[in-house]
């Protein structure tokens, strides 16, 4: 069993997004199903906790203060005094947002699916700074993590359903993608790919749906490292505190017939390694 600790104890449905906001020293996670937006300050302890007026796949800090919401009609724009405004409205009937992720040149990849999970219901969007949305995968199933290695060059992605992490080129002068191909597979048995997290070393870190792990691969995509935890619907992870050496990780209970004591849960495995500091949102 690996050395976790609880760094939040919760009941949340579909805990998801951690993500580390390094001008506030906390993290920010979510309940996706509960319309939940959390934040959690390792120093002090102290938790809040919002309502948001629909399903929010991700929150993630930008360049000037407040978040960018990844919402379920679209990327909204929430500044510090709480003042909100959408910045892309597009609602489709049936759909959700789900996981999104900052690229380096600090727009927002913003991925959808279908309630009912559909296959090629979703999508993968890119939205700059101005709202200008440019669809990059249009025919996804489950959007999920989405990460840049430490270079820039390159883009790895889930849809949770393939059982694999792919890797893209990545051209920070387009913000274009191309050449698509499978860096790992996970086996049968093992869980689902959900979220992922790129560190210093550029290894890729992954959550396990139905797997209660998140396994750590090299860049040539062999399996380096497995940090087993107490419940199995581990669904993103992200490296956080003053030196981003410690590793948060979501958790959910909705689907489980007997949810555990720690499903919903945020925990936190302290020194799993070193992360690489996220962009900002330039809008």
């Amino acid at each position: 069993m690996t050395a976790y600790e609880v760094a939040v104890r919760a009941e949340a449905a579909l805990g998801e997004g951690p993500t580390w906001d390094p001008a506030t020293g906390r993290l920010i996670w979510l309940d996706i199903l509960g319309m939940r937006l959390h934040t959690y300050d390792p120093s002090s302890g102290r938790r809040t906790v919002r309502t948001t007026p629909q399903h929010i796949g991700a929150a993630k800090p930008r360049a000037d203060g407040g978040l960018v919401l990844n919402l379920r009609d679209g990327v909204g724009l929430l500044d510090g005094d709480d003042t909100f405004r959408w910045l892309h409205h597009e609602p489709v009937a049936g759909r959700r947002a789900n996981d999104a992720a900052v690229a380096p040149d600090g727009s927002l990849w913003a991925g959808t699916m279908r309630y009912d999970e559909a296959t090629a219901g979703g999508t993968l969007s890119r939205v700059a700074g101005d709202g200008t949305v440019r669809t990059v995968l249009p025919d996804v199933t489950v959007s999920n993590g989405t990460g840049w290695s430490p270079d820039g060059h390159l883009m790895y992605y889930i849809d949770t359903p393939t059982r694999r992490v792919d890797v893209f080129d990545y051209d920070s002068g387009s913000g274009g993608v191309h050449n698509r191909r499978p860096l790992l597979e996970i086996e049968e048995g093992a869980g689902f790919p959900d979220g992922l997290a790129v560190d210093a070393e550029g290894c890729v870190w992954v959550a396990l749906w139905d797997g209660g792990a998140v396994r750590r691969y090299t860049p040539a995509g062999d399996l380096d490292r497995v940090l087993t935890l107490p419940t199995p619907r581990t669904t993103a992870c992200a490296f956080g505190g003053p030196d981003l050496t410690d590793l948060y990780i979501t958790t959910a209970r909705t689907g489980l017939p007997a949810p555990d004591p720690l499903s919903g849960s945020l925990l936190v495995v302290p020194g799993a390694g070193r992360g690489l500091p996220q962009p900002a949102f330039k809008g």
